[in-house]
């Protein structure tokens, strides 16, 4: 159903939401691009897609409803079959009395409503208009348990083979290719991968044990253990995803990586594979990469007020480097990807050697690393400064060569970003200088380091609690309480004269949605700025301790700091904070 644009604009102007001059510039481009008006004012950013839909509604006289976080009972959920839903973008969520209110993007859509009459007579059908997330959503509850998938699949696959230790032997390549392409074992494997993207899983770890097959996902950093197959089923879940990434079937004693992408209306994935020979078989993970990720801004990462100004200065600097630290895992890529695209316009060349390429990133030449033909960091490196580039990403800094040529990109006139593995912001220094590389060259190029890690997030309602006197005695081994009080008033969270003991922290508060509390992650980081003190302090060769004192002295907040910065906002917990950083 349409709203005249007539009554669109005289509601967004009258609601002041818009200027005349902003409604007129998007008409303009509606016009001559044949889009509807509404996607053009979400598309650029003047209006978010549920105050449009919220408007229209409003103008046309329905309720509108949000589903984004809603559980819908199954008994409500099958009211409207699975196909309808999907096709017609309609969904009920709610039964009451002889009510069934329904939510849907096109309200105007009477045939449909007319269907689900048909097949409910006894209730009334009640519409709502609602967004896109929202029946995307509440589409995503009809999925089955895994388990119940897996009860039938499993049968099919391994029926009449018995579970012991030997192992399952197939009549060479030709027997592994007929295993792989066995139907059963072909749904097995589309069954994890799909049910690994609806629980935002990050990696599928499959491990072959003595007697078992151990299935798990990475769930925001933490392992959970979701399914346990018979260990006849392992060989043949591995050849499928030997054929799907164009690995070698009959190479059992040697690592094997590869890639293959899975896509449908819902979602578009890259899968890097990484095949390990171990013990009881071969042990395969999988990591899950969404190649439609929505954009980060460096905000949304969680890096916030003086930490974001520093970084927001030194990006914009033509020449020199910008380091991000941590393990794997941790979110420096992420970091980095962020920074480029905020880098990313048409007056500069950004170019990348990456191990492997992430993401793909429209307007910026990526490199993969592919050491079987030489093609490593540094040889990547070397031909990438003939580019004529003006930034450069090095995936990670991992040897001399390497360290050597990033920081001559950086003396030439380049903007290098790269990471490296250090627990903390000031150990990147002693660790440029452990691969060879010149103290006054360093702090010549060095513009700026960021540490990192990421901590889940609290999902829904949380339990606030004070700490107690011994609470705050035990935090004396990890961090200084006193400082952690200064930074909270300077935030505003703690009152002049509140002692620790007086700020609310927060305990997560399992649900339905979230068994744990918890859902997504955010960063907590360090951010340090090599001002002149910490240069001379580099060309002594000070050790990680000085610099990060000095680095302290001159303002910046530890990880430990910023982390409990964002627990008393609510954000997260005491405890996943240490998690992250002690453990």
């Amino acid at each position: 159903m349409k709203v005249e644009i007539g009554k669109l604009r005289t509601f967004l102007l009258e609601s002041k939401l818009l200027t005349e001059k902003q409604f007129e510039k998007a008409l303009q481009e509606s016009e001559k691009t044949d889009s509807d008006i509404g996607d053009v004012l979400v598309s650029h950013g003047l209006i978010s897609e549920e105050d449009l839909i919220k408007m229209e509604a409003h103008i046309l006289g329905i309720p509108f409803i949000n589903l984004e976080k809603e559980k819908i009972s199954p008994e409500v959920l099958k009211m409207i079959p699975e196909a309808i839903a999907r096709v017609h973008n309609i969904v009920a969520f709610r039964k009451k009395g002889k009510n069934l209110e329904v939510a849907m993007l096109d309200p105007e859509d009477l045939r449909t409503i007319e269907f689900i009459q048909k097949t409910n007579p006894s209730f009334r059908i009640i519409a709502s208009m609602t967004t896109v997330s929202s029946i995307r959503n509440v589409i995503s509850q009809y999925e089955e348990t895994l388990e119940n998938e897996f009860g039938k699949l499993v049968k099919e696959a391994v029926g009449g083979i018995r579970h012991t230790r030997e192992e399952v032997t197939f009549e060479g390549k030709e027997g592994l290719k007929k295993a792989a392409e066995d139907l059963p074992i072909v749904k097995i494997v589309d069954t994890l991968l799909k049910h690994a993207i609806l629980q935002r899983a990050s990696d599928v770890h499959i491990e072959p044990e003595e007697n078992r097959v151990l299935i798990r996902y990475r769930i925001d950093g933490i392992l959970h253990v979701v399914m346990v197959l018979p260990v006849s089923s392992g060989p043949a879940i591995v050849a499928r995803i030997k054929v799907l990434s164009n690995l070698k079937l009959d190479e059992h004693r040697l690592p094997q990586d590869g890639r293959f992408k899975i896509e449908n209306e819902d979602f578009k994935y890259s899968v890097r594979v990484s095949v390990l020979p171990v013990f009881n078989g071969e042990k395969i993970v999988m990591r899950l990469l969404a190649e439609d990720n929505k954009k980060v801004d460096l905000e949304d990462l969680g890096i916030s007020g003086l930490a974001l100004e520093h970084l927001r200065e030194n990006i914009v600097k033509p020449t020199g480097m910008i380091l991000v630290t941590g393990p794997t895992g941790c979110g420096k890529t992420t970091t980095l990807y962020t920074v480029m695209e905020k880098l990313n316009t048409p007056a500069v060349n950004i170019s990348t050697v990456e191990d492997p390429i992430e993401y793909r990133m429209p307007g910026i030449n990526q490199t993969q690393v592919s050491n079987k033909i030489g093609l490593t960091f540094a040889a990547g490196l070397r031909v990438l400064v003939r580019q004529d580039p003006n930034i450069i990403m090095v995936g990670e800094i991992r040897d001399d060569e390497t360290a050597g040529l990033a920081i001559n990109a950086a003396l030439t006139g380049h903007l290098v970003l790269s990471t490296i593995h250090t627990t903390e912001a000031a150990g990147a220094i002693p660790r440029l200088i452990d691969m060879g590389a010149e103290p006054f060259l360093i702090s010549s190029t060095l513009n700026l380091i960021i540490a990192q890690r990421l901590v889940r997030k609290f999902f829904g309602d949380k339990d606030a609690y004070r700490l107690k006197t011994a609470d705050v005695k035990n935090m004396e081994k990890y961090c200084d309480p006193e400082r952690i009080l200064d930074i909270l008033k300077e935030e505003k969270i703690a009152k002049p004269n509140d002692k620790l003991e007086d700020v609310d922290f927060y305990k997560p508060k399992p649900s339905e949605e979230a068994s744990e509390g918890y859902k997504g992650r955010i960063g907590i980081f360090e951010v340090l700025p090599v001002k002149e003190k910490i240069k001379d302090l580099i060309v002594n060769k000070a050790t990680t301790k000085e610099i990060a004192g000095q680095a302290r002295k001159d303002g910046m907040r530890t990880m430990m700091e910023d982390g409990f910065v964002k627990a008393a906002q609510g954000l997260t917990s005491i405890e996943e904070i240490l998690r992250v950083i002690i453990e």
